[in-house]
């Protein structure tokens, strides 16, 4: 199923009190649930692993978490990972019966609630391991190794230790280790492949430990579009899934992926300048000719990057249109020239660049970030719809 068509000057937004028709702006980020399902489906068969975990962690990078974990499943995911427990005790009470797997734990945590739901826990440490055969006797973790990103996962130097308390622990049916994992730092085909030896490093010890996990998953969308996955039982693709750069390089997205996000809104003023005149704060920009301005209703408050000022292009009226000025905290300024607009024109800030629209790749690029950053900083005062 496609996008609802988006009707320029009606508002697409949750229905006010009954006899109270809405005065605000219309700010609407459409979801193509069809978009991620394809994305899924495509870049399962690169990976062409056994089990494909889709990562809907941060509210579906800011599509919906719900949405974009049933339109992953509909595309053929086996799982589904999130970072916070919370999280995924979410999505059990929205009745998503996949598997989960969660990894960012309190170690002081009373993981009996989490277990209960059937997730799995992602155990960085042994104190986190001690902890979940403490209070969730019997759960399912899997286990996250360092392999050269230095953040959360077992040191190197504790993998035996932590292996042996596992198996220990396994054998005495305080929990069970279903997989082990880690993670790339994509900082060179060198570092992954370092990486990777590692992690087969850990694998065989963890092996000699008596453990034999089912799942083992190294890579993200990255590695799983341009690295051989026939070590590996899964991969977990993430930000690829929603049509955005893994890379962060608006000239750089796997082949047949296409953006599930279309962040648009529609002009709320127009105004004739002449030659000299300032746009928004600091005069960062003056008209150096009688030009048309449109006044778009979103700002930093929705998630548009004010570093992107002066420098990002919106859609408006069939024609890729500049961003002049300052963007503020509400509302921004786009140079229409000559050409006519109106009132409730729809504006495009990002969408599937196949349409004319930029991409978040691009908006990304404009403020000195990644696309990742732009979809998932979308803020309250949008209304999240999908069609």
């Amino acid at each position: 199923m496609g996008v609802v068509p988006f009707v320029p000057g009606r508002a697409r937004r949750p229905a006010p009190e009954a006899g109270t028709p809405s005065a605000a702006p219309v700010r609407e980020a459409r979801i193509d649930p069809s978009a991620i399902a394809a994305n899924v489906r495509a870049l399962r068969a690169a990976a062409g692993t056994a089990e494909f975990l889709a990562v809907v962690k941060a509210d579906g990078y800011g599509h919906g978490a719900e949405t974009a974990a049933r339109a992953a499943l509909e595309g053929g995911a086996s799982w589904l990972g999130v970072a916070d427990p919370d999280e995924a005790v979410a999505l059990r009470r929205a009745g998503v019966e996949a598997p989960l797997l969660a990894w960012i734990l309190r170690t002081d945590a009373d993981f009996g609630p989490v277990a209960a739901a059937a997730i799995d826990l992602g155990v960085s440490s042994e104190a986190q391991l001690l902890r979940v055969a403490a209070t969730a006797p019997g759960a399912a973790v899997q286990l996250k190794l360092d392999t050269g990103l230095s953040r959360n996962g077992v040191e190197a130097r504790a993998w035996g230790h932590a292996f042996e308390v596992a198996a220990e622990l396994e054998h005495r049916g305080s929990l069970r280790v279903r997989g082990l994992f880690s993670h790339l730092a994509n900082t060179s085909p060198e570092e992954d492949e370092l990486a990777e030896r590692r992690f087969a490093d850990a694998v065989r010890l963890a092996r000699g430990a008596g453990l034999d996990p089912a799942l083992l998953h190294l890579s993200s969308t990255a590695a799983a579009v341009s690295r051989d996955q026939s070590a590996y039982t899964m991969v977990r693709c993430g930000i690829g899934i929603y049509g955005v750069s893994p890379w962060g390089d608006p000239g750089r997205i796997p082949a047949r992926l296409r953006p599930a996000m279309t962040l648009a809104t529609e002009v709320a003023a127009v105004r004739r300048v002449e030659a000299g005149a300032g746009v928004s704060y600091d005069h960062v920009w003056r008209a150096d000719r009688p030009t048309t301005l449109a006044l778009v209703p979103m700002g930093y408050a929705d998630g548009v990057p004010r570093a992107a000022s002066n420098r990002a292009e919106v859609l408006l009226g069939g024609k890729r249109r500049p961003v002049r000025g300052r963007i503020a905290m509400d509302q921004l300024l786009v140079d229409v020239g000559d050409d006519r607009v109106a009132v409730g024109d729809e504006v495009v800030l990002f969408g599937d660049p196949a349409t004319g629209a930029p991409s978040a790749d691009e908006w990304g690029a404009w403020a000195g970030t990644i696309g990742y950053e732009v979809v998932t900083r979308i803020g309250p005062r949008v209304a999240r719809t999908s069609g």
